[in-house]
């Protein structure tokens, strides 16, 4: 697989080499309970309290705002079941981590409607609010990971709160890429994960600003203020806070960078495919994100046909994989089914570099040409 280009940061991102050695490290230590009042146990504790600091500063908080989790999807359902708000509104956008547990799992929900690039219509927002006298609980994503559009939260934040309601923000694919600053957004919760900034897999993060009521998910120690029990992953935990460092010292390079490949190569599908659509192309997007379509091409031909040149992006969410349905974020956007299902998306990372555009741009470009002809045939 050396040989291959890997385009699909937006489902994971290889971990940084910094990242592997922190967590080998950790992992050859004695004893690394940090519940334990011994040496050990403190050596231990030091880790966990270093990288808490390290996400917090990424993010615009304090540490002893940042609860360590599994993952965005346990932080995401705890907030949802835990935060003791019956009614629950969630953006047509979201991940179906959050608008797949709201559904199901709220007493009552409604799906705030998105504009064709997929924004949050705010007066839409509003009126679900006013409707009932019932407290609700707001779920809006920063950044959503099909199209890398992003969220006005700040905004979200100030109409949900005035209506008397928490906001939940599910920040996975936000943290390490933009610039975040969690009080300044006005959120009373946040998800995160590691995978997603260079981390390692398996290890999250949830964040609970102010007072904002919480019911513990998992119960049993009274680890992590008593908000998740349980042994923590000491090692993850510490690979998380070393890239965590990385993505903050390096977040305004990295974007820039990712940013220009980006754009290079939009505008070169552009030249090679003028009837190619770029979903969301005029709003605030992801630096490192692209959804294009291929006209006449189903999606998952194009993600096979381009495994086989050795170029590996996604149709999608990598959680629904194996999908040939429309995506429900583009559905979303109102984009017809015919469009939806011919879309791509192609996501870049620390490790990318400006030849992987080239080696996406010959083989994407190969299978263009192909329909072309036959087309014209």
């Amino acid at each position: 697989m050396t040989d291959s280009v890997y385009l699909d940061h937006n489902a994971t991102t290889p971990a940084r080499p910094e990242v592997a050695a922190a967590v080998a490290e950790a992992m050859r230590m004695t004893g690394s309970n940090p519940s334990s009042v011994h040496a050990f146990g403190r050596a231990a504790r030091r880790r966990i309290e270093d990288a808490r600091e390290n996400l917090a500063g990424l993010v615009g908080a304090a540490p002893e705002q940042v609860t360590f989790t599994s993952g965005g999807s346990e932080s995401n359902n705890t907030v949802i079941v835990g935060s003791g708000r019956r009614r629950v509104l969630v953006s047509a956008v979201e991940h179906s981590a959050v608008l797949k547990t709201a559904l199901t799992r709220a007493a009552d929900s409604d799906v705030i409607p998105v504009d064709g690039d997929g924004v949050v219509d705010l007066a839409a927002m509003a009126e679900l609010l006013a409707e009932s006298d019932e407290p609700a609980l707001v779920c809006v994503m920063a950044a959503n990971n099909e199209t890398g559009i992003l969220q006005p939260m700040a905004d979200i934040s100030e109409i949900a709160h005035r209506a008397g309601a928490l906001v939940h923000c599910d920040a996975v694919q936000a943290a390490g890429k933009i610039p975040i600053d969690a009080a300044r957004w006005g959120v009373d919760y946040m998800a995160l994960t590691a995978h997603k900034m260079g981390g390692p897999q398996g290890i999250g993060a949830l964040i609970r600003l102010g007072d904002a009521p919480l019911k513990s998910f998992i119960t049993g120690g009274g680890q992590e203020r008593g908000v998740r029990a349980g042994t923590e992953n000491v090692a993850s935990i510490t690979g998380y806070g070393v890239a965590a460092g990385l993505a903050a010292r390096h977040l305004d390079e990295t974007a820039a960078r990712v940013a220009g490949y980006r754009d290079d190569l939009e505008r070169r599908i552009m030249e090679i495919s003028p009837r190619t659509r770029i979903f969301s192309a005029d709003a605030p997007r992801l630096p490192n994100t692209s959804s294009f379509t291929l006209p006449g091409v189903r999606s998952d031909t194009q993600v096979m046909a381009l495994d086989l040149s050795g170029v590996a992006v996604s149709a999608g969410s990598a959680c629904s994989a194996g999908k040939v349905e429309p995506s429900h974020v583009l559905d979303a956007m109102a984009v017809p089914a015919e469009i939806s299902t011919t879309a791509l998306r192609v996501s870049f990372g620390w490790s990318s570099e400006a030849g992987d555009v080239d080696r996406f741009i010959d083989a994407w470009g190969e299978l263009a040409r192909r329909e072309s002809a036959a087309s014209a045939a």
